[in-house]
């Protein structure tokens, strides 16, 4: 069976759940915060003088959210990592090599599990950092509008309190800036780590079974609606090993059992080709061994009326939805939740309709949630 980043979706899913909880969690707190005593004329002092109560809560969910999310990734990279070398044994489950390897024990601990794991901590640990200081800058940051705001407008405390707020859910918990300098919600960040972790997890587990019995070529599925950065590399076999490039090799022909050979077109390295962009986040591809003379390119898949950017469409339609339902977790009262809900509805019939006008589109109500990846 061949291997692909969507093998691991359920685990991440999972651990992405702690996130969206924990985004929920703080939005309603800095709400909380922001409302109490709304009404006093030394409602901005108080305020300013409360900024340790909202920090000690903030860090009382992240620190949680942090302890959970790496216990739960630990889990889930053994968890793939086992299911790529799976996948390999049912791959080649009715060839000598393939009882071989079934017979082979690998403990949950594998060296790729702990080093995927510690990357993991090492590149989330900074978000929770980062979570705090977004937080409290947004705490300040409407404090200050606020009274700025009833200055020059005359708009009340509430109204302008909702304004900040909405422009606030519209961003989400921005808990990580990449270097391109584009802001990532906390758990659109962090779901997309973890789906990358896991995703990584199982095709290493896969590899790696198959390095172990000297499968050295593997070949790229023909996945629909693939982006421009899979493209090149639909249909293509690559090796396992350091060679780069395409090149021409003559290999023996696992039909007759080497007594022949046959010219296998190498398209590059896996190496080259994830650094390229293969497997990325959400990618659809799936990546099977390619044995001389018995593996077969697979067959194209076309999409007639479904284009790429259709599916980009969706995402767009899918991040609507999520910044409406933040506003609504923000409302500081019923007709403003009424509103944002109203939205979310409307935002809802959009997605239907898209799904509807689309045959090979599939609507993902989980990917709707506050914290969803992009």
């Amino acid at each position: 069976m061949p291997v692909s980043p969507a093998m691991a979706e359920d685990l991440a899913a999972a651990v992405a759940k702690l996130y969206e909880d924990a985004e929920v969690a703080i939005l309603d707190k800095l709400r909380a915060a922001l409302l109490e005593g709304i009404d006093s004329p030394l409602w901005a002092e108080i305020k300013l003088r409360s900024i340790g109560d909202l920090r000690a809560a903030v860090e009382e969910v992240t620190n949680a959210l942090q302890q959970d999310a790496n216990g739960a990734v630990a889990r889930a990279l053994a968890e793939a990592y086992g299911r790529g070398r799976q996948a390999a044994v049912a791959e080649l489950g009715a060839l000598d090599i393939g009882r071989e390897l079934q017979a082979r024990r690998v403990l949950p601990g594998a060296p790729a599990v702990d080093r995927l794991a510690a990357s993991y901590v090492e590149d989330t640990r900074p978000l929770y950092v980062r979570i705090t200081r977004a937080v409290l800058d947004v705490f300040r940051s409407v404090i200050s509008r606020v009274s700025g705001a009833q200055l020059l407008t005359g708009m009340s405390r509430r109204q302008a309190s909702r304004r900040a707020l909405d422009d606030f859910a519209r961003r989400g918990v921005t808990g990580f800036v990449d270097s391109a300098g584009r802001s990532w919600e906390l758990a659109t960040y962090a779901e997309m780590a973890v789906r990358s972790v896991t995703a990584r997890a199982a095709i290493e587990g896969h590899i790696d079974a198959l390095a172990e019995i000297r499968v050295g070529l593997v070949i790229v599925s023909d996945a629909p609606l693939e982006c421009p950065m899979c493209r090149p590399w639909e249909g293509e076999v690559l090796t396992l090993g350091g060679t780069s490039g395409p090149h021409t090799v003559r290999l023996p022909n696992e039909r007759d059992h080497g007594r022949t050979t046959v010219a296998v077109h190498v398209a590059g390295s896996l190496i080259e080709a994830r650094a390229a962009g293969l497997f990325h986040p959400n990618c659809r591809h799936s990546l099977g061994a390619y044995l001389p003379g018995v593996t077969t390119r697979p067959p194209h898949h076309p999409t007639p009326g479904t284009t790429y950017e259709d599916t980009q469409r969706q995402r767009e339609i899918e991040r609507r939805i999520r910044e409406w339902k933040r506003r609504a977790a923000v409302a500081i009262d019923p007709q403003a939740r009424t509103r944002a809900n109203s939205f979310v509805h409307k935002w809802q019939k959009i997605a239907r309709d898209h799904v509807a006008a689309h045959e090979h589109i599939r609507r993902k109500p989980q990917r709707e949630q506050i914290g969803s990846a992009r």
